[in-house]
């Protein structure tokens, strides 16, 4: 029996638990098309590095995005949700998810970056990590991007794991931001010139190298854990007696109970450290920005030169009319998210209305060009940023938080 709750017009399902009833046929047919699924992206990357003439990162993506598809949605990894219960509800143990996820990806980060820059304190950066300048323009972005949250119902991470739910609205949000990237290449070049080409760029090694920069992180993250179950307002319910055979608490451990938020947190960081070892940092929207560049640029809608952008460490889309390395990533993310969802009774179609189909478009160009602006979302600049030691990432993190709290007061989530 899953347990299903409707937030801002779609499906949040905050866990799911079977009764006492024994295992049924619905329950090995579901089991089976999740299992199916997953062996299909498995073979899917097997066939992809057999035709990528030794290039093994589109394959190795798409798995990186299918471990992100499953551990999303089984530990319900959204950051609007778990920005909008910490507000409304004072329900603050989610966000030890977050935390956990920042604390093992910088742990990890610390290992690889002493590995590939020995001497933090020069001129270099480590490479690819996504550390940029510190502006108003990441300011601005940010905010943006926390009421985009707050309209559409979540942030772009969330949109593309919960339509492997059946959350339709986030088709709307997703074509929005697609709008809204277009919007941030048009405005880049202002934006560029005026603020960010100037701007600093602060990364903590340079300063406390590489042991100082994560003992402070760690500290500052483990406090806030502290804080946040000390404050947390959850239910905690009373456990039940249970009758379940073995191979039925494997499949409630495996496909329908709740992961918990540091357990989930921690998969994500570790997921984060490989995507950084193998192909680039973890992030989602570099696709739909490129889908957005591509499609401007072949209309000539675009400046002739966009001034420094493809310098910038960050998700940034290119010009290009293929599948690149991130659209893998996001098509192994969906479709692992709906065998997980599939597995545990968890996918519902939800039935958009017209008014919260409207705000969903409208959060996403919002979500876009907050994501644009900044030079990504709150997968490729908070958690990419945070675990690589960079201001810009809390910077981003911070404004986020403040844009969804503003949004959530204002009651933007309720216009449907």
């Amino acid at each position: 029996m899953t347990e299903v709750n409707v937030v801002d017009g779609g499906p949040a399902i905050r866990g799911a638990t079977i009764s006492n009833d024994r295992w049924s046929r619905a329950d090995s047919v579901r089991t089976t098309i999740s299992v199916a699924i997953v062996v299909a992206l498995v073979v899917g990357a097997y066939v992809l590095q057999s035709r990528s003439e030794g290039d093994s990162t589109p394959a190795f993506s798409l798995l990186v995005g299918a471990s992100l598809g499953i551990v999303f949605e089984r530990g319900r990894f959204c950051f609007y949700c778990i920005f909008r219960e910490a507000i409304e509800e004072r329900v603050t143990r989610p966000l030890i998810a977050v935390v956990s996820a920042l604390i093992v990806g910088a742990i990890g980060h610390a290992v690889l970056f002493g590995l590939f820059l020995p001497n933090p304190k020069g001129e270099g950066l480590p490479p690819n990590a996504h550390i940029s300048p510190v502006s108003l323009p990441l300011i601005a972005g940010a905010f943006a991007f926390g009421i985009g949250m707050v309209l559409s119902g979540a942030c772009i991470s969330g949109h593309l794991y919960r339509l492997g739910q059946g959350y339709v609205r986030a088709i709307p949000a997703l074509v929005g931001s697609l709008v809204g990237f277009g919007l941030g290449f048009i405005t880049w070049n202002t934006l560029y010139l005026n603020q960010i080409s100037s701007s600093p760029v602060w990364w903590l090694p340079r300063w406390l190298g590489y042991g100082g920069s994560l003992i402070v992180t760690v500290a500052v993250l483990g406090a806030l854990g502290v804080y946040l179950l000390i404050i947390d307002k959850s239910e905690t319910a009373s456990p039940q007696p249970s009758n379940l055979s073995t191979r039925e608490k494997l499949f409630e451990t495996v496909f329908s109970k709740r992961w918990s938020p540091a357990a989930t947190g921690s998969i994500v960081g570790v997921i984060g450290v490989f995507a950084y070892l193998r192909v680039t940092p973890l992030g989602v929207t570099a696709q739909l920005s490129t889908v957005s560049r591509t499609f401007l640029d072949s209309r000539g809608q675009l400046p002739e030169v966009l001034h420094g952008i493809d310098l910038m460490k960050g998700c940034v889309g290119v010009v290009a009319n293929t599948i690149t390395n991130n659209g893998w990533l996001i098509i192994g993310l969906v479709l692992a998210s709906f065998a997980a969802a599939v597995g545990g009774n968890r996918f519902k179609l939800a039935r958009p209305t017209v008014a919260n189909s409207f705000t969903a478009l409208l959060g996403g160009v919002f979500l876009g060009w907050g994501s644009m602006t900044a030079l990504g979302c709150t997968v490729g600049v908070l958690l990419s940023g945070v675990q690589a030691f960079a201001v810009s990432g809390v910077v981003f993190g911070v404004v986020v938080f403040l844009g969804v709290y503003v949004g959530v007061k204002l009651k933007l989530h309720r216009i449907n």
